[in-house]
């Protein structure tokens, strides 16, 4: 089967810049100011994010090509997808207390145990420690019987974020497999590499083992870049 042929629309701007408007930062294109794909006036809630968006837009070259604008692209999720969905999106971060990368452990080899466990465990207590989730250690790949009450905390933690942070946490969670993760991301208590290295331990772990085929490293390099954006995404809403 042929690989389709992805066709990107053309730029059709010269320059991307910052204004105030609405009480936070909008972009304009020219003189055309920027929207969402779904037609919302775009507003940045800081000059920092609009700022890397501008630096996204005048990066471009002949055509936009939307995988190589990612802060762009979280915000306007933001607007477009979770403002509308937060019940959704809250339910969906809480329901990874389940099977949470974190808590779900090998039974061996025992230097995988140790490693999981070395690299897992602070980030479960920290968790802990600040939302009030206490997420069970279990072994296996079997969702955990978590109390109803714990995924609520997760629930609750979610839904007191605004729209551009409760976006971040649900990328970071999905992208990671891990609500701990997750809000490890969101609140800068890990690096993107502490992060990536996190969420990739069992594959990492088995490259160094047996070494890894070009499409696996290819795709952890992708989960690794993307864990740089979200840091980026987070640190400019600050």
């Amino acid at each position: 089967m042929e690989t389709p042929v992805i066709t990107y629309p053309r730029k059709f701007y010269e320059h991307a810049c910052v204004i105030e408007a609405d009480g936070g930062f909008a972009l304009k294109l020219d003189e055309r100011r920027l929207k969402t794909p779904k037609g919302a006036a775009f507003v940045a809630p800081t000059r920092a994010l609009a700022d890397a968006m501008v630096d996204e837009w005048n990066a471009q070259g002949e055509h936009i090509i939307p995988t190589r604008m990612p802060l762009t692209q979280f915000a306007f999720a933001a607007i477009d997808a979770t403002a509308s969905k937060r019940e959704e999106v809250a339910d969906y971060i809480a329901k990874f207390g389940e099977t949470d990368l974190c808590c779900h452990r090998a039974a061996s080899p025992v230097e995988l145990v140790a490693h999981q466990d070395a690299h897992w465990s602070s980030l479960r207590d920290w968790l802990h420690a600040y939302v009030g989730a206490d997420l069970p250690v279990v072994t296996g790949i079997l969702p955990a019987d978590v109390p109803q009450g714990e995924l609520a905390k997760l629930r609750a933690a979610a839904l007191a974020l605004d729209d551009f942070h409760l976006t971040a946490l649900a990328q970071a969670t999905g992208l990671g497999g891990s609500a701990i993760i997750g809000f490890a991301v969101l609140h800068q208590k890990v690096t993107p590499t502490a992060a990536f290295e996190a969420a990739a331990l069992d594959h990492l772990w088995s490259q160094q083992k047996w070494g890894a085929d070009a499409e696996a490293q290819a795709r952890l390099a992708r989960q690794r870049a993307e864990f740089e954006a979200l840091a980026r995404f987070v640190a400019a809403l600050a």
